[in-house]
């Protein structure tokens, strides 16, 4: 049976065969600490959840337009007006099958075989695996703690060939938890329009933010008018509603038509139930659950970060943003890998390998997940600990 080449070049998520272990530890009895998913331990919002089962109950589930409900693309327009002072056209937003239906679409309409992409490494994984499933290629932009893991106009520049076809970055970031400021997203995309590229930024993990008020790309009004730049965004994470499978794309209104043609054949329609469910994501109430939550984050990375220093974990630029935290473990084995399948088998903490997160120096590096609660984590510390790391 032929396969086709791109399957050569995808490679496995780690961090799912990780959990995949996990699981099966779990069944025969153990007790596991899990820090490598960047799935929180908080349910869906109960107004979330309520609006759901009233929607539902009517019974009335179809299809919706391509581009989503026009009720929540206004919706979400109005969030970006009343938290950011960002004033985005409803039409110019596409609601997709989680932040991955809306990557999808933007590499879909913009990258030919061929085309290359500057991501930066580490980055998330599935980002440079997406690029190659639509022909593009993959390269990687090696960042550290140096410049925050978030790459430089220099360095955009220095990288930039005749096949480039436009950078891709996230803030905050996963897996380093870093942020860049909107100035600095901004001289990005000078850097990228110059040389008539485009610019993707990936807002995921916005609304997770800690000591720094949360930002976006579009409150810049250059970026926000252009034709060369897209924005990414999810319920997943701030919203906490993973497992329902709803992101958006704001696009340069040109590219509108042209993205509701490929939704239409890839998706036909986000999820009918979550989309209804999203409404009461904006909802004073929800907001107000999701600050308490994001409160908890920051008390957590509170005391996750002195746990790890003192354990001899190396986190030389500390996250201000999602949940993660990219420690160097240099000082502790010499690689990653065998040390988060040490820690799993011998502690029962589940941390993620840097090998997931590109080929910068992966194996001195774990993710580690604030997912849990502050008395796990320090649990997690303490059977860390009884390993008895160090050279």
């Amino acid at each position: 049976m032929h396969r086709s080449r791109r399957l050569d070049d995808i490679q496995p998520f780690h961090v799912m065969e990780l959990l995949r272990r996990a699981r099966e530890l779990e069944a025969q009895g153990r007790d596991i600490i899990h820090m490598e998913v960047g799935e929180p331990d908080f349910g869906t919002p109960a107004p979330v959840v309520e609006a759901a089962t009233r929607f539902l109950a009517g019974g009335d589930v179809h299809y919706t337009p391509a581009l989503g409900l026009p009720a929540l693309r206004e919706a979400i327009a109005r969030f970006y007006h009343d938290r950011f002072g960002a004033d985005v056209a409803p039409e110019r937003i596409v609601v997709t099958a989680g932040a991955s239906g809306a990557l999808m679409l933007a590499l879909a309409a913009t990258t030919d075989p061929g085309d290359e992409w500057l991501l930066p490494d580490p980055g998330y994984p599935s980002n440079r695996h997406l690029v190659r499933a639509f022909e593009g290629v993959a390269r990687a932009l090696a960042v550290d703690a140096a410049s925050r893991y978030q790459p430089r106009p220099g360095q955009v520049d220095a990288a930039w060939g005749e096949r480039t076809r436009g950078l891709m970055v996230a803030t905050p970031s996963n897996p380093t938890g870093t942020l860049l400021s909107v100035a600095e997203i901004a001289a990005l995309h000078r850097s990228t329009r110059a040389r008539g590229g485009v610019l993707l930024v990936d807002e995921i993990y916005q609304g997770l933010s800690y000591g720094v008020e949360s930002a976006t790309a579009l409150a810049d009004p250059v970026l926000n008018a252009a034709d060369d730049a897209f924005v990414v965004n999810s319920f997943s994470k701030y919203f906490g509603m993973t497992g329902w499978r709803l992101g958006w794309l704001v696009a340069p209104q040109g590219f509108v038509r042209e993205l509701e043609k490929l939704a239409q054949h890839f998706f036909i329609s986000p999820s009918t139930p979550a989309q209804h469910a999203a409404l009461a994501a904006f909802a004073p109430a929800t907001i107000a659950i999701l600050e308490e939550r994001r409160h908890e984050f920051a008390q957590r990375r509170d005391v996750l970060l002195p746990a790890l220093r003192e354990l001899g974990f190396g986190v030389a630029a500390e996250p201000q943003g999602a949940f993660y935290v990219y420690a160097d473990v240099s000082a502790l084995a010499d690689d990653s890998e065998a040390l988060a399948r040490r820690m799993i088998e011998e502690a029962g903490v589940a941390a993620t390998p840097g090998l997931d997160f590109g080929h910068h120096l992966p194996r001195r590096h774990l993710r580690i997940a604030y997912t849990t609660r502050s008395e796990r984590l320090l649990e997690a510390a303490e059977r860390i600990r009884a390993l008895g790391l160090g050279r």
